[in-house]
């Protein structure tokens, strides 16, 4: 039967379940986890130093601490894990942060200061006077970024490109321009400190993301960070305050940026303002985007951000292990970081696996 014009009336077959579609044409769930891809990558970088140095996981015991190869990456990757976590709640809050460097060279040149010029440079009460006026003054310079974003409005990225570009010129004029050193076992233990057989840095590290994680996952404090980097204007009419959120991220960023420079400054016993913690923000920014967290804000992953923070650091090692040139660290890094990056977005992992799905031919909803 066919109707006044002539064209035989058809019925469109209802759309395919999503469980009915090709098994072979479906991503499995388990790569669209953020952690997945650079776990993946870090196990890959091991084997590779597994096969050129055998002896690689060796792990030995000496003097009351474990020592080897794995224990110097983990302890080498504790400064740029604390960076990455403040930088982490940052970026979910839709904000970037370039001053994290010069905050850590800041809070170094305070501590080392301050120590060099005590009567007793080696009293405990020395050292922990230095270091919180270190951490006090992170604190004031996380304010200021925050006071630039939060109340003034400024993006961002300009608002702490002002601190990264002034922050080691102040550092410079609290050392006078020198490589001030120290002679304090009580602050070289922030560095080469160890406690239960473990490093004293990696610990400090693991405190702070563990403390950070339950503050995020068992309080209303990281839903909130979270709903202001999707929506600020949407999260200010639940009644948010958005700018107290913003304000408490750059301030914690700051702390554990100075927390950072004094481990680094430990390691040495001395702070050189044009070195110490140079491009430290670029891997705390890789290690956030590997870790899976979105430069536009939102949800974010600390386990991933750990996971990235050690990726770069065994890359940092695997490097000279093999034999390259150290000139080439940077190169192999972005090589890196593209590899992983590609592989979290589901439209380049379809097309790499063969996933793509094929668009269904059209039929004519008519015929004459």
């Amino acid at each position: 039967m066919t109707d006044t014009l002539g064209v035989r009336p058809t019925s469109t077959p209802p759309p395919r379940p999503a469980s009915d579609a090709p098994a072979g044409r479906r991503t499995p769930g388990w790569m669209s986890h953020p952690v997945v891809w650079p776990l993946l990558a870090l196990i890959a970088l091991i084997v590779v130093n597994v096969v050129a140095t055998p002896d690689f996981l060796d792990i030995r015991i000496e003097n009351g601490g474990l020592f080897g190869n794995v224990v110097d990456i983990a302890r080498n990757s504790a400064p740029l894990i604390l960076v990455a976590v403040g930088m982490t709640l940052v970026v979910a809050t839709r904000g970037i942060d370039l001053s994290v460097g010069a905050v850590a060279v800041i809070a170094a040149a305070v501590a080392c200061t301050r120590i060099a010029a005590a009567p007793d440079e080696g009293a405990v009460t020395t050292v922990v006077m230095a270091v919180v006026w270190a951490l006090g003054a992170s604190v004031l310079l996380g304010l200021w970024n925050g006071l630039l974003v939060s109340v003034f409005g400024i993006q961002p990225i300009i608002a702490t490109l002002v601190l990264m570009v002034a922050g080691r010129g102040l550092a410079m004029l609290i050392t006078d321009g020198q490589i001030t050193t120290v002679q304090d076992g009580a602050f070289s233990s922030l560095a080469s400190g160890i406690v239960l057989g473990l490093p004293v840095a990696l610990l400090i590290a693991l405190a702070v993301v563990v403390v950070t994680a339950l503050l995020t996952r068992r309080t209303a404090l990281g839903m909130l960070v979270e709903a202001v980097g999707i929506n600020p204007e949407a999260s200010r009419l639940a009644g948010v305050s958005a700018r107290t959120i913003v304000w408490t991220v750059y301030v914690f960023a700051a702390t554990c940026s100075g927390i950072a420079g004094l481990i680094i400054a430990a390691n040495t016993n001395s702070v050189n303002a044009n070195s110490l913690g140079l491009w430290i923000e670029l891997d705390a920014i890789l290690a956030v985007v590997i870790g899976g967290t979105a430069l536009t804000g939102g949800r974010f992953s600390l386990a991933g951000t750990v996971v990235g923070a050690l990726l770069i650091g065994t890359l940092t090692r695997t490097i000279p292990n093999l034999g390259i040139p150290s000139e080439a660290n940077y190169l192999f890094k972005a090589l890196v970081v593209i590899v992983v990056c590609l592989l979290q977005s589901s439209r380049a992992r379809a097309s790499l696996l063969g996933l793509r799905h094929r668009r269904p031919t059209t039929r004519k909803a008519a015929r004459s």
